[in-house]
């Protein structure tokens, strides 16, 4: 963090997988962290309560910021509970797979509403703030998919393109306020959301589970091995630290070569 001085981070989606890793790793770093998910009230404090004993604060909103005034309610219950961020990182997320010429408008929207659309009005309420102070960090969560398609992920593709070119705006356009725009890539990630493809992959090929592993990352990536929710979050960190205070406006792969194909 700037000159080692503890930060406050805004990280969406953070209830679970990735985005409740990084709330981890900033919250043991020293960092006041806002948690944000679709949680009730009492089941995010609970979630508080395990960062609050890193000795920082923590707070948690449910807002829905699928839409614009959803977003603006995260921003203000996060000034409320731990103060205005100084640290941005867009981690939520939804998906739907189709081929595009079925697939449901409702969905389109949604994907785009979520993975794209506030990520750009959360930059747009808080980087006011970040320039007056002349210091910030945003952080998006893109996806391999930002980088390269595969298909029957229409919306999610597009989303997560548009992600990684909204980034490096928001990197030129902030660059002479010491504010830094980067967006991670990852490939497969170990989280509960890959299990049942794992699962039916052993029951269907007669495999154990770290075979079927292998197979399911394996066919995209040469290096057949899951990213941790804790490697990304590591990076995240690094990314608000001293030493990458020259990154910007980056689309950074953590995704064991798919895109050097």
């Amino acid at each position: 963090m700037q000159q080692d001085q503890s930060q406050t981070v805004l990280v969406t989606g953070s209830t679970s997988g990735i985005g409740l890793a990084i709330a981890h790793t900033f919250a043991a770093a020293g960092h006041n962290v806002m948690l944000h998910g679709l949680e009730n009230v009492q089941q995010g404090r609970a979630l508080c309560e395990q960062l609050t004993r890193y000795g920082v604060n923590a707070g948690f909103s449910n807002a829905d910021i699928a839409t614009e005034t959803g977003c603006s309610r995260l921003i203000a219950d996060t000034r409320e509970a731990i103060g205005h961020p100084s640290v941005l990182v867009n981690n939520a997320g939804v998906q739907h797979t189709a081929p595009a010429h079925e697939f449901p408008t409702d969905k389109w929207q949604q994907i785009l509403s979520v993975n794209l659309s506030a990520t750009f009005f959360l930059s747009k309420e808080i980087l006011p703030a970040m320039r007056a102070g002349q210091w910030g960090r945003i952080i998006n969560i893109a996806s391999v998919h930002g980088l390269v398609a595969s298909e029957q992920k229409a919306a999610y593709c597009a989303a997560k393109h548009g992600l990684v070119g909204l980034t490096k705006v928001l990197a030129l356009e902030n660059a002479d306020c010491n504010i830094t725009a980067n967006a991670i890539c990852p490939g497969w990630v170990e989280t509960p959301l890959i299990q049942p493809q794992i699962e039916s992959i052993a029951r269907n090929e007669s495999v154990d589970m770290d075979a079927a592993r292998a197979q399911l990352v394996g066919a995209k990536q040469p290096l057949a091995q899951a990213t941790t929710p804790d490697a990304i979050a590591q990076l995240a960190l690094y990314l608000c630290g001293k030493f990458a205070n020259t990154i910007t406006g980056a689309a950074l792969p953590v995704d064991g070569g798919w895109t050097a194909q």
